[in-house]
């Protein structure tokens, strides 16, 4: 276990939701006040507690200094996945990834006090669609498909480098749920408070999710915990598609849904210039290396999780954070 002595913190691919949520959680003077540094093409669009650095995620520059005596590196860095697979949108989903991934490996390579540790961002999509049970990292299956090669290159590319002096992790991250623009309840919120939220394609499908606290939680515990290599991510309690869209309109007090058919979730995909996989695909998938190395989730469960966001939406006025 390191401890906290040089607290600088680069997050690359940083001004977007994920990033600021974790800029705001180690900034704060609960966590020891980390010095935070955002690698972005842009500024962040709103205020956040963090210094940004110009990168565009391809090229060695200035923004390598940054790394030289950092403790952490966490990458976040990677065009949204919440489009239609185009041969451009695959190609840009990929080089995001992968060029951003490799152009950190050669900066820590290159500097003369490597950060303790690189947090790289995976997906928890790299286990197959699965109905039958939970997929850890020491029993999951291996999926195919564009989604998966990607998450298989992504990881790859983080191991590319001889990087004796730094640790590295794969974050194979379920769907993170909190209040915020660009966060996946700006979207979803929506549907169902207007009851479009029913079971889809019959509902059968597992959810994997995490409460934006907890992936925070998570990121500060796997920097001063020894593991390494791939790790889920995701809250311990998945569920099926249908008890999930339960909870979730029970948070905003909607009874019922509109259900529907895997046909229709095409079709609307398709008019949202989005893929329907995003939705049909089940994911089943449990923190088990986590949960081993003594990691307590503050929201192990859907209900209070959606019923804590929910509040804090509502108390927020849904104000963009």
């Amino acid at each position: 276990m390191h401890t906290k002595q040089a607290r600088r913190m680069v997050i690359a691919g940083g001004s977007g939701f994920l990033g600021r949520a974790l800029a705001r959680y180690v900034a704060a003077p609960a966590q020891g006040a980390w010095d935070v540094i955002i690698l972005s093409r842009s500024a962040p669009s709103m205020p956040t507690p963090a210094r940004w650095v110009q990168w565009d995620g391809v090229r060695q520059g200035a923004w390598a200094r940054e790394l030289n005596g950092a403790q952490a590196v966490v990458n976040l860095a990677g065009r949204t996945v919440n489009c239609r697979y185009t041969a451009q949108n695959m190609l840009d989903i990929y080089t995001s990834r992968l060029l951003s991934t490799r152009a950190l490996g050669r900066a820590i390579q290159e500097a003369a006090q490597p950060p303790h540790v690189w947090l790289n961002s995976s997906t928890a999509t790299f286990y197959r669609d699965a109905r039958d049970h939970a997929q850890t990292e020491a029993a999951g299956d291996i999926g195919s498909g564009f989604s998966v090669d990607v998450a298989r290159r992504w990881e790859a590319a983080l191991m590319e480098e001889e990087l004796p002096q730094t640790r590295r992790v794969a974050l194979r991250t379920a769907m993170v749920y909190g209040v915020g623009a660009g966060g996946v309840m700006q979207t979803t919120d929506a549907v169902v408070r207007l009851g479009g939220a029913g079971a889809m394609a019959g509902g059968g499908q597992y959810v994997s999710w995490i409460h934006e606290r907890d992936f925070c939680r998570a990121i500060e515990f796997l920097i001063e915990h020894d593991l390494a290599g791939g790790v889920n991510v995701s809250a311990p309690e998945p569920l099926p598609n249908r008890e999930f869209l339960r909870g979730y309109r029970a948070a905003w007090g909607v009874p019922l849904g509109i259900p529907s058919t895997a046909g229709l979730i095409g079709l609307g995909a398709r008019v949202m210039k989005s893929e329907a996989e995003l939705l049909l695909k089940s994911r089943w998938v449990t923190p088990e290396r986590l949960l081993k190395a003594g990691f307590v989730f503050e929201f192990p469960q859907w209900a209070g999780a959606i019923a804590e966001l929910v509040h804090t939406a509502r108390a927020e006025g849904h104000a963009q954070r």
